[in-house]
Order: C-alpha cells, then structure tokens, then sequence
C-alpha cells in the first residue's frame, strides 16, 4: 500500500483534476494503443464531470505526501451506467502506478458511507466486460443486473 493515504471528501479545488481522473477512468486494453486522451471530451463520456458540484454530486479523494492519486465520484446523470433518477452512477480512477495498492477499496468505502450519509440506498455503475476492474467491483459487493455485448451494468445496495 502506498504509504499515508489520506481519503478525503472532495473539494471545489480537486474539480480541475477530474479531467485527468476521467481519462484515467478509461478502460485501456491491455497490449492496444493508448485510447487519445480527446475521447473523454465525447459528450457520453463528459457527462461524467460536466458542471460536476451539483445537488447530487458525491466525491472523495485519495491523497499521498500532497498529491491526488485518486478520486472516485458519483453523479444522477444519463450515462451509460444509470438506472434511474434516484441512483447515483459511480466513476473511480486512481493513478496506475497506485493500482493494486489498496486506493481504490479506500476511496470505495469512503464513498460509501457518504452516499449512506446523505440518504442513498444504492450506487450504479457500467463496466467493461473485460476490465479486471468487475472482478473488484463483485468483491466490494456490486452485482451484475443488465449486460450486453461490451459492459456490465451493476448495482450495490448499500
């Protein structure tokens, strides 16, 4: 695990740095070109952090010796992993040279007890089938309720 992990709850400050979190969200296949950094400015992907501070906008951060390693979020927006308008839609992102290290169940667990806080009862998201990242998700809990060709769409109840 990194060393000194602080999870906190996101700041108007951390907004800027969801860009780069969004595009680090991105599923990049393993052994393919890197997908351009351009695609998370696609309206369907933006969505994510478009005007992000809203009413039903949640965030935490992950920070080590002063720097955001990750963040994960969660809006009520139409995107690919919604479910309705009283679910909010999960993204995570943590920088890779972090992964494996324990951020990302940190942030999740976080993330949660807020969302519990503010009344919520369950958290959506989409994820792509072949992302080692659905393995993670069933771990902390999420189940798959729809699938097609590309991605699962999994919901916690929490």
């Amino acid at each position: 695990m990194a060393p000194n992990i602080t999870i906190r709850e996101i700041e108007k400050a951390d907004y800027p740095l969801l860009e780069d979190f969004l595009y680090h969200a991105v599923f990049q296949p393993p052994g393919g070109p890197a997908i351009p950094r351009e695609v998370i400015f696609r309206p369907e992907v933006f969505i994510y952090i478009k005007d992000f501070g809203g009413e039903h906008d949640c965030g935490v951060v992950a920070e080590t010796e002063g720097q955001v390693i990750g963040m994960a979020w969660t809006r009520i927006i139409p995107a690919y992993g919604n479910i309705d308008q009283h679910t909010p839609e999960l993204a995570i992102s943590v920088l890779p040279e972090y992964r494996g290290q324990s951020v990302g169940a940190l942030l999740m667990t976080r993330l949660f007890e807020l969302l519990r806080g503010r009344g919520y009862r369950r958290t959506s998201l989409a994820v792509q089938q072949h992302n080692a990242a659905a393995r993670f998700y069933t771990r902390l809990g999420y189940v798959t309720i729809r699938e097609n060709d590309e991605e699962f769409i999994m919901v916690k109840d929490l």
